[in-house]
Order: C-alpha cells, then structure tokens, then sequence
C-alpha cells in the first residue's frame, strides 16, 4: 500500500512506487536494516527444503492477517515452517532495491507489469518457470503476460487484484436523490450539487503522494485512450503537447469540488470521510473497503467506473495486480518455491480471500461463493474490461513516477498549474538514462 520517492534517476532503483502510499525522501532505512537482519547475512538459507522466510510490506491490518492465513495454511498443508518480518510498507518499498542486494528474505510481497520487470532486468530476483509450470493453467493469459519479465521468464504468482473507480454511500444517495453519472459533464455537474448539499463532494487525500496518479491515469485514459496512455507511461508519446493539457484542463474542472486539505491527508482519512457520509464519493481501488469495519457501512458501498470523457467510452480499467516475487536467495530454496505454487493455487487465495474481501481472487477454480454481490460487480468492471491498466507507478519508470509526477501532481493540486515542458525534458533525460 505505499510507494517511495527517490532523490535522482542514478537512485531510481533504490525504490519503488505503487498504488497506497508514497514519502517524500529516504526513510525507513532502519526497518529495511532490522528486517535483514532476521534473515540473517549469509545468503543462503538454513534449510533450504523445509523453511523459508516471507518479508511482506503489507503492513495494515487486514492485508496482514490475510498474509498469515496463507502462512498458517501454507505450513499445515506442507509441514514447512515461514517466518514472516512485516515492515511498515512505506519503509518497505522505499528501500526495496537496497533490500534485494542485502540480506533479503526467500519470498516478498510485490507487484505484477513494470514493477515487476524492471527488478527482474536488474538481476535481483530469481524466475520461476518451474513454478508456474505447476499453476500455469489456472491463469489467464493476461495475468500470465503481467507475471512475465522481458526474458520472456516468469518472475511473479498473482495474489489478487482490483479495480479502481469512485465509491459511495447509497444510503447517501438516495436520501439526496444523486443518480450514478456516465459523463464526464453529469460528473461535474453532481459533484456541484453535491457542494451545495454541504458534502465534500469527491474525497481526496494525497499526503502520500500516490492517489493523484490514479485520477491522472483514468481522465489520461477517458480523455485520449488506452493506448495513449500507455505510450506516454513508456515516454513513446511526448508530455508536452495539447493531449497532455487537455487531461489537465478537464482535471482542472473536478478541483474546486476534491477535499481542499488534500495534501495533508491520508488515503485513509478520505475513507473515514466517506464512511462518515461527510463525502460524496471517493476515487481509489476497492481496498479502500478495508477501512469500512463497521458491517453497516460496508453494506452501504456501492461502486462506479470513471464516467466516459471522449474516447473509448468507459472500456479501460485501472486495476493492479498484486502478488509474490522471488528473491535470488530464495531461489534456492524449495520451499520457498512451493509456497509461491500455493500462493498460486485455490486453496493459497482462498486463505488471502476469507480475512480480506476487498480485493479479487485471480486463479481460476478459487471458490468465489462466498463473493458478494459488491464483489461480483467488482469482478464484472474488471471482466468486462477491453483494456486494463496497472496504475501510473506500476506502468512508468520508477524515477519518473517518483521524482517527476509526485510533485507535479501535487503541485497542480495546490494551485491547478502544470508544466509540461519541464515534465517532457525530465522524461527525456530519465528514460534516456535507463
């Protein structure tokens, strides 16, 4: 859930973002230090066939207890034993390179696309053909392109996934009448009528850094296409053009109606505002439901994909993969193998599934009678989907994410500025340095 902000490109691979959470400067280093230090230094691991260590940034309380379902379920069905080191997931994925060329644990938590290939081309992370020769067919091919490095080697088992897109209160809604928009322009005009209800009208929390990519990915998306999208995360499209400020100058119309202390608040304080019906709707991915605890107010969320701007309608999803990675330590360690085929398995998933219902199942066969019809509906968006994006930090060059996008987003927050002749010189020289 956080993402990490590096000081300069020659430090890019020092860290990388995702989708919840995202520091400004290096921190955590003390963290990373005392998680390598339960792993020990040498590199090898004590018992390679009967033990394995498990470094999860997935520190908020329900991913947490998710993990160690599977662990429990994992060292029943095997007899293996995991120890799991959970670091806070900002510290986590900050210093996550200079964890992989440390003392790093046999598996950790991490991320499907680009996220995923760029460690891999680095050399530190081991691939696991074998693996998914065992769990191969219980994957689409999409999840298994996700998984898949530019070796053409498999490196990542996908967890789960979900979609993002604008969350609400119907209880909210129906006490004031709103009806769900599939325009841009009913967008505006309900988050206006919203503001005159006394509501915030769209929750918005951006201290970490990470949730204004999101809404940059789905107007970039809506706006000029999937594919444009995509080759702008790549630098094939250059930022600074008319199709780059239009994505700007449509944002510019949802601004007077996103919570105006954005900046200084935490993705989970925007749920607690929707929770308390103090927001009209929120825009993340349907994580954001782990915040709902009360059983009331969970059943009072609904969900809407990103209204259609001009293209391509509502065809393209924002929906990141997460899952479990290999480090090269744990390459030679077989039940370290074994427990990402779990991972990779029903059984694996429906252990993750039953502490957290927030997100998808993506093996095929899993159980998914115990979905509710809120999940359903999630997995349907994502079904339905033509073209699926993983989120900007997932798509782009991490020092692009980090170092460029973070304060441009936010500075076009504070005062709806952008300069995107300064973001195409700094993507030429970051991409060209890669």
């Amino acid at each position: 859930m956080s993402n990490e902000n590096l000081g300069a490109f020659s430090r890019a691979t020092a860290g990388t973002v995702t989708r919840r959470a995202l520091v400004s400067g290096a921190v955590g280093l003390g963290a990373l230090a005392a998680l390598a230090a339960c792993t020990g230094t040498g590199g090898t691991p004590a018992t390679a066939s009967k033990t394995l260590t498990f470094g999860s940034g997935s520190s908020d309380d329900v991913p947490k207890r998710a993990y160690a379902a599977v662990v429990d379920a994992f060292m029943k069905k095997s007899g293996d034993k995991v120890t799991t080191n959970t670091v806070a997931h900002n510290d986590f994925q900050n210093n996550i390179n200079t964890y992989l060329q440390g003392s790093p644990d046999d598996v950790f938590t991490w991320f499907a696309g680009y996220r995923m290939r760029f460690y891999a081309a680095k050399d530190l992370v081991a691939p696991i053909d074998d693996v998914w020769k065992k769990i191969g067919g219980g994957f689409s091919a999409g999840l298994q392109q996700a998984s898949t490095g530019d070796d053409g080697k498999k490196y990542f088992v996908p967890n789960y996934n979900y979609p993002w897109g604008f969350f609400y209160r119907k209880s909210v809604w129906q006490t004031k009448g709103y009806e769900v928009p599939t325009k841009f322009d009913d967008l505006v005009a309900l988050a206006k009528k919203m503001q005159a209800d006394g509501l915030t009208p769209i929750a918005f929390a951006d201290k970490d850094g990470w949730p204004a990519m999101g809404t940059f990915d789905y107007i970039n998306m809506r706006t000029n296409g999937y594919k444009f999208h995509m080759d702008l995360t790549a630098h094939k499209e250059s930022w600074d053009q008319k199709k780059v400020k239009d994505v700007f100058d449509n944002w510019k119309q949802l601004l007077p109606y996103q919570s105006p202390d954005a900046l200084g608040l935490t993705w989970q304080e925007g749920a607690q505002a929707l929770g308390a019906g103090k927001a009209g709707m929120y825009l993340l991915g349907s994580f954001v439901t782990q915040q709902f605890t009360d059983p009331a107010v969970l059943a009072d969320i609904d969900f809407f994909p990103f209204p259609e701007i001009a293209v391509e309608g509502t065809d393209s999803v924002e929906a990141p993969i997460d899952g479990l990675m290999l480090t090269k330590k744990g390459g030679d360690n077989q039940a370290a193998r074994d427990f990402l085929a779990f991972m990779g398995s029903p059984a694996g998933q429906e252990a993750y599934f039953s502490v957290d219902t927030s997100n998808l199942m993506t093996v095929k066969g899993a159980d998914t009678s115990k979905y509710s019809d809120f999940n359903k509906k999630l997995a349907g968006v994502i079904a339905d989907a033509k073209h699926i994006s993983q989120f900007f930090d997932r798509d782009a060059l991490p020092a692009m994410a980090n170092n460029v996008m973070i304060p441009a987003l936010q500075g076009f927050l504070k005062d709806g500025t952008i300069d995107t002749a300064n973001l195409e010189a700094q993507a030429k020289a970051l991409y060209a340095a890669q």
